[in-house]
């Protein structure tokens, strides 16, 4: 069994598969020791992988390291299922990278978009030669909505809601249609401009936010939150094989 662990800016995921099914999942702010240990105890896990964006959390490390046949952390140098075509691979998000393993794995030898609605929105391509060609990043939706909070000096925090698109009668209505639709052409746009340039495009989406913008576009999209947690699974797999 494999042992997959995501450490994000806000939360840390941890799941176990067994093959490409995962067995247990859960979401956390931060791993504290106890809990590697429990997951150690419960299940025969042989292999890991970490991904994460903090500072290393040494005493983690060291039981991955110490307490496992193979222990992988994730970082630019290493192998990767599909040949990386990204120029600065050192400023290179591993979600980004985890996401194009997983799409390039439901959707073998095609050109598949990658939709991530999380803190930011990353918009990321693989295509039908196997190759990671990068993308944009802008921010997610809080990140909107919060900057228009802290950079104004009246204008209010808003929650994500549901909204008409235009015109808002009032400052709540106007920033939340303001955002929302923003993020919704945004997208739309992204959608219609590649479809152009790429021969049947396939659409994957993740992120916090997913579940809340596949509704309102009409394309045909894939949508799987645990997207990144099997990219990386696949990640370990495709470096255990290369022992």
């Amino acid at each position: 069994m494999n042992l997959v662990i995501d450490i994000g800016n806000s939360q840390a995921k941890l799941a176990v598969f067994d093959g490409s099914e995962i067995l247990h999942s859960i979401s956390l702010p931060v791993i504290e020791p106890a809990t590697l240990r429990e997951l150690l105890n419960r299940f025969p896990i042989n292999n890991a992988i970490l991904s994460t964006v903090r500072k290393d959390d040494q005493e983690l490390i060291s039981l991955l390291a110490e307490g496992l046949v193979f222990f992988l952390q994730l970082d630019a140098h290493t192998p990767l299922p599909f040949e990386n075509l990204y120029k600065t691979r050192e400023t290179l998000g591993m979600d980004r990278l985890a996401a194009a393993a997983a799409a390039g794995d439901v959707y073998p030898g095609k050109n598949v978009l990658i939709i991530d609605l999380g803190s930011a929105i990353t918009i990321d391509m693989i295509n039908d030669r196997n190759q990671y060609l990068g993308g944009n990043i802008s921010p997610g939706m809080k990140m909107r909505f919060s900057a228009l909070n802290h950079f104004t000096a009246n204008l209010p925090l808003i929650e994500p809601g549901e909204t008409d698109d235009f015109p808002g009668q009032t400052s709540t209505d106007a920033i939340r249609a303001g955002v929302i639709s923003g993020i919704f052409f945004e997208l739309q746009e992204y959608l219609n401009l590649l479809s152009m340039r790429y021969n049947d495009l396939k659409v994957v989406m993740t992120g916090g936010d997913a579940d809340f913008f596949v509704r309102k576009l009409k394309n045909h999209i894939f949508v799987d939150s645990n997207l990144i947690l099997k990219g990386l699974n696949r990640i370990l797999a495709h470096n255990e094989k290369l022992r």
